[in-house]
């Protein structure tokens, strides 16, 4: 029951995240940076501390009372993070949400697979299982396995964007995608995809805030809300500095007041993509307490995102007007991508 209901609420968290960027479609008249901070300082600040608040007794206690150099490492993990989340913005912008989380996420199962084993190869080899022991272990060769596999997928998927650039015309391609271009997609998706891994790593550095979190009274289904609160903090952070930037360098920042866009609505959809954006991880750390393996969770998911992106994708006519071909290829990238997430979760799990 304890991993039924946790593949529940991963189920959950994947559709949040899947779901998120769709009220961003509805904001008129305001650039992707003005959008993207306005909802950003939901997801990252303001609902983050509310769910702390609601769930975890003296949060910010628990906060002060930690070790400077566990805050230091979420931090700065947050910080990194934040370039991904960043660049994953950009990837929706670019590709899609179909194909941009199929790429972006599958760089990110990837790397959140095999940076943990391969640092503590090099500096903390008593820490966890090492890159080494994974070659000698059944389960970690059947998550190299799913890494190769994986990277296919990412060949795949992009293939199929080549031929969707050569099936439909620039004004076709922008009817599903408005600024479709698949040379910078797949440039910020890979680096989103390598970057946004960091999230779970500042999970892993912030393991004893959830822990004090459970000893001062929440429910363990909780824990984690302590910690997201300092990630995103990094992750705000980034964003923050990059989105002025482009305020500045655009003169977008007279966006936040147009009174010729209406503000109201743009406002209330930045917002409810930013609550929506948060939810997947309120979600996560439920599932991750349920299955309590933080690799497989955090590849589950990435799965379930990708299931959902895509369907969404869809929906929304992304890849409208391609052939069949086409239509063959994308389909094939993706179950490629969600085969390599199981076999990934698979190989984390024994």
């Amino acid at each position: 029951m304890q991993a039924i209901l946790g593949v529940v609420f991963h189920f959950i968290g994947g559709f949040a995240s899947g779901s998120f960027y769709l009220p961003y479609k509805k904001v008129k008249g305001w650039s992707w940076e003005s959008y993207w901070l306005a909802g950003g300082l939901f997801s990252w600040l303001i609902v983050p501390l509310l769910a702390a608040w609601l769930t975890v007794p003296d949060f910010m206690d628990i906060i002060r009372a930690a070790p400077p150099s566990v805050i230091g490492w979420t931090f700065l993990l947050g910080l990194l993070w934040g370039v991904g989340g960043l660049t994953f913005g950009l990837s929706m912008r670019y590709l899609g949400m179909s194909l941009g989380m199929s790429v972006a996420l599958g760089f990110t199962s990837a790397f959140g697979s095999l940076v943990p084993p391969i640092y503590r190869d090099l500096f903390a080899p008593e820490s966890g299982v090492t890159f080494t022991q994974m070659l000698h272990s059944r389960g970690g060769v059947i998550v190299l396995i799913g890494v190769l596999v994986c990277l296919v997928g990412i060949a795949i998927c992009g293939r199929a964007g080549m031929l969707k650039e050569k099936v439909l015309t620039p004004e076709q391609q922008k009817e599903g995608v408005k600024e479709f271009n698949l040379t910078k997609g797949l440039t910020v998706a890979t680096v989103s995809g390598i970057l946004s891994a960091c999230f779970n790593f500042g999970i892993e550095a912030g393991r004893s805030m959830a822990a004090a979190a459970e000893a001062h009274g929440a429910n363990p289904l909780f824990r984690n809300n302590v910690t997201f609160v300092v990630i995103l903090w990094g992750g705000l952070v980034t964003n923050i500095l990059w989105c002025i930037y482009l305020n500045i360098k655009n003169k977008s920042y007279k966006d936040y007041n147009n009174t010729a866009t209406p503000l109201a609505a743009n406002y209330l959809f930045a917002a409810v993509a930013g609550a929506t954006w948060f939810l997947q991880f309120f979600f996560y750390g439920m599932g991750e307490s349920r299955l309590g393996n933080g690799s497989s969770s955090w590849i589950l998911h990435m799965a379930f995102i990708i299931l959902v992106s895509n369907c969404w994708g869809i929906a929304l006519h992304e890849w409208k007007g391609v052939n069949i071909r086409t239509w063959r290829t994308v389909f094939l990238g993706i179950a490629t991508i969600i085969l390599s997430v199981l076999l990934v979760g698979y190989g984390n799990s024994i």
